[in-house]
């Protein structure tokens, strides 16, 4: 499962790459930062707008907004009730833009003592797209991350799934295809068009 990932993307050039303007206000408090994505995070995620058309919004990474126990950052069965009420409906796709996604070790490191982070990105894409659903919540706007199987590359180290990396000519077919069209698009991205790096150890205690 994937709860760590980073966008050192500037908003011009997220603009630049994907197109659009703000939906809402640019966030100038000290407490967001938009390069480092944990759960309960905010982050920049792309979206189409009734009014005003496609544009960059600001959301929590947890999808039910503090409604259950565990942040909800992650959603693979597209099928289920609740999830398909989301992901059916166009309106609350969205797509989150990274540099790059983490996955930690199986095991610990047996000198450090804690598990290391690998690092995933696209070769030829510094900020790539990732496949998400988003809606309102008592907390605000709020997304997760739809996940699909491993590849190659990243199975070794996360066998049971990896975050939807969408190539650049289906973003529209995301944001705006019928619910199979999406369901169709959840499949795991080409590992030789992936890098990785690690494992790295965070700075913590042990």
């Amino acid at each position: 499962m994937c709860n760590r990932a980073r966008n050192r993307g500037e908003p011009e050039t997220l603009f630049e790459q994907f197109g659009g303007d703000w939906l809402t206000e640019r966030p100038r408090d000290n407490r967001f930062n938009p390069v480092e994505l944990y759960p309960k995070s905010r982050a920049y995620v792309f979206r189409n707008d009734r009014e005003t058309g496609f544009g960059l919004d600001v959301m929590q990474w947890d999808v039910l907004g503090g409604g259950a126990r565990w942040p909800m950052t992650n959603v693979r069965r597209l099928d289920l009730p609740q999830w398909r009420r989301l992901a059916e409906n166009p309106a609350n796709r969205c797509l989150i833009p990274l540099t790059e996604f983490c996955e930690w070790t199986p095991e610990k490191d047996p000198e450090q003592g804690i598990k290391g982070e690998m690092w995933f990105a696209v070769r030829d894409q510094p900020v790539f797209a990732v496949a998400g659903f988003w809606q309102q919540t008592e907390k605000g706007a709020s997304f997760a991350m739809v996940t699909c199987d491993a590849n190659e590359l990243v199975r070794p180290i996360h066998p049971k799934a990896m975050i939807t990396v969408l190539h650049r000519d289906d973003y529209d077919r995301w944001l705006q295809g019928s619910y199979d069209e999406i369901v169709d698009l959840q499949r795991p991205f080409p590992a030789d068009r992936m890098t990785v790096r690690g494992p790295v150890f965070p700075t913590r205690q042990r």
